[in-house]
């Protein structure tokens, strides 16, 4: 009898335990740290904005653009902690090379065509653990230099999941390793201020879309929102 297949949009919080964590946290400092330190001068910048070890055990959301497949580790290096990236379900499927790594490394799957129930129950567990979330709101990677193609739905779940964003710009990347090559390639890892989810959910987007596109040197194509007195009146208040 053929296995099925299991469907990793739908992810639980035991899977997040310190078993996972350690095996993480290894393949940060041995091999990702291992080859940035080969093959890359990079640089990275604003740690000061992270939130503090006591603050993070509360939920945050860290939100970057996408330029390469790199981009995954490099804001694991910048945070400092163990983050389940939200992943194309293509990287899931049997015939994908990294699919055993990226299970194994906590992301789960999204289906970037429509937003599902599992997804937002996995963002919930997630949180509920020591981990952080890990969204890139344009979706697939997109060429260096205009911030645009942006998904708004990482708002509307940092709302539902009542989670600050953290916003992580990639910058300078001048492209991937070259494994015989001995030029070092470039990038620079910036970490912006915490936005609250307590703004309304436009004010989200551009506050992310300003900071990304001011540290990462992007021109930004996300129209500055009109907010309304009583919502300007409800956040204040919240806040």
């Amino acid at each position: 009898m053929k296995k099925e297949l299991r469907n990793f949009n739908r992810r639980f919080a035991k899977e997040y335990n310190w078993f996972r964590t350690l095996f993480y946290m290894s393949f940060l400092y041995i091999v990702v740290y291992g080859i940035y330190n080969l093959y890359y001068d990079y640089k990275i910048i604003g740690r000061e904005n992270l939130p503090s070890k006591k603050a993070r055990k509360g939920k945050y959301i860290y939100a970057a653009n996408h330029v390469s497949q790199f981009d995954p580790p490099m804001v694991v290096m910048a945070a400092h902690c163990p983050i389940a990236f939200m992943a194309k379900k293509e990287l899931f499927e049997p015939d994908c090379k990294i699919n055993w790594l990226v299970k194994r490394l906590g992301a789960f799957a999204v289906d970037r065509t429509k937003p599902e129930i599992a997804t937002f129950k996995t963002v919930k567990d997630i949180l509920g653990t020591s981990w952080s979330l890990g969204i890139f709101p344009q979706g697939g990677t997109r060429p260096y230099g205009k911030l645009e193609g942006i998904k708004k739905g990482f708002a509307e779940i940092a709302k539902v999941a009542k989670a600050d964003i953290v916003p992580v710009a990639i910058a300078e990347w001048s492209g991937y390793l070259k494994p015989f090559s001995f030029k070092r390639e470039h990038v620079v890892i910036k970490v912006g201020k915490p936005i609250s989810y307590q703004l309304p959910a436009e004010e989200i987007i551009y506050q992310w879309a300003q900071q990304i596109s001011e540290m990462a040197d992007y021109e930004n194509c996300v129209p500055k929102p009109e907010i309304s007195g009583q919502e300007k009146e409800t956040a204040n208040v919240e806040n």
